[in-house]
């Protein structure tokens, strides 16, 4: 499928909707400029890209918001964007790709200031997409991964008195979705490369505890789905299994998949006879949830 970008202002019109009809539509998160910016290049423009419509459907949609990875330094656009957008298309979900702020112009609280305006984004224009705004989640892989258990655990809610019509809905994800996720900043457990993108070399030993994410779930944190391999020695498995095990004490409902083969970065298994089993087990949850319309 040919890839149609379109740089469009935060609200479309109706002439802009008939293109993401045809195809999709890549807008700033800021039509004014995100906050923090350094400059005015692609790389100082947060972005969400609206994946093509799912199959009519007369219900609202559930919708996903998804955070690939790459250490906080770059972007896996492809394995960890374009693939779920399509799983998620085939499911009835509507799928937008987030395009968050990276090292080396940007740190911490950059990248999740983008990704809590995606989600205020997306449950704003819920009517445009025919969207139930109750229904928005979040989908990250690896670094995309921490970025989302971020979302998920520091949330902040709706300001109806917001100048910025996009600001005024809540930024909390109604669901969220982890593929081998970072999720301590803290070592021994922390990816050191995501620490160090994010945090800087030596970052503030306190600054670096309130972003592990483990360690903010309660019992507000969304229903959640974990997807990790034991052999993954990028992003060790550890950090699925301490928010694993916080989200059960928090009470939270969640799901914990563990393959044993795997390395780092298989996002949906691709041509793997058993890896690509997995995404089965989180269709098999989202419809159990009634994210999934087909």
């Amino acid at each position: 499928m040919a890839l149609m970008i379109m740089i469009a202002l935060a609200c479309p019109t109706q002439g802009q909707l008939s293109a993401l009809d045809q195809g999709i539509a890549r807008i700033p998160l800021w039509a004014e400029g995100a906050p923090l910016a350094v400059g005015k290049e692609e790389s100082d423009i947060p972005t969400i890209t609206v994946w093509k419509k799912p199959e009519s459907s007369k219900q609202p949609l559930a919708a996903v918001v998804i955070c690939p990875g790459g250490g906080y330094g770059g972007l896996a656009t492809d394995h960890e964007g374009k693939d779920p957008a399509e799983f998620l298309t085939g499911l009835g979900i509507q799928a937008f790709i987030l395009r968050y702020r990276l090292a080396q112009k940007y740190q911490h609280p950059a990248p999740i200031l983008d990704c809590q305006r995606a989600i205020r984004w997306v449950r704003a224009n819920a009517k445009t997409y025919n969207l139930d705004s109750d229904k928005i989640g979040i989908w990250g892989f690896s670094a995309g991964g921490h970025l989302a258990s971020t979302a998920s655990t520091q949330f902040t809610s709706s300001n109806p008195e917001a100048k910025d019509p996009i600001d005024r809905p809540s930024s909390r994800p109604n669901f969220s979705i982890l593929c081998y996720p970072v999720i301590s900043m803290e070592p021994p457990v922390t990816h050191n490369g995501s620490r160090k993108n994010l945090l800087g070399p030596n970052p503030d030993p306190e600054l670096a505890k309130s972003l592990s994410n483990h360690l903010r779930v309660n019992a507000n944190t969304p229903p959640t789905f974990i997807f990790h391999t034991r052999e993954d020695k990028a992003v060790i498995i550890q950090n699925s299994e301490l928010y694993a095990e916080s989200l059960k004490k928090a009470g939270v409902e969640h799901e914990f998949i563990i393959f044993d083969k795997g390395a780092h970065g298989v996002g949906l298994g691709g041509k793997d006879p058993v890896l690509s089993l997995w995404p089965k087990k989180l269709e098999k949850w989202l419809k159990s949830h009634h994210f999934a319309t087909q």
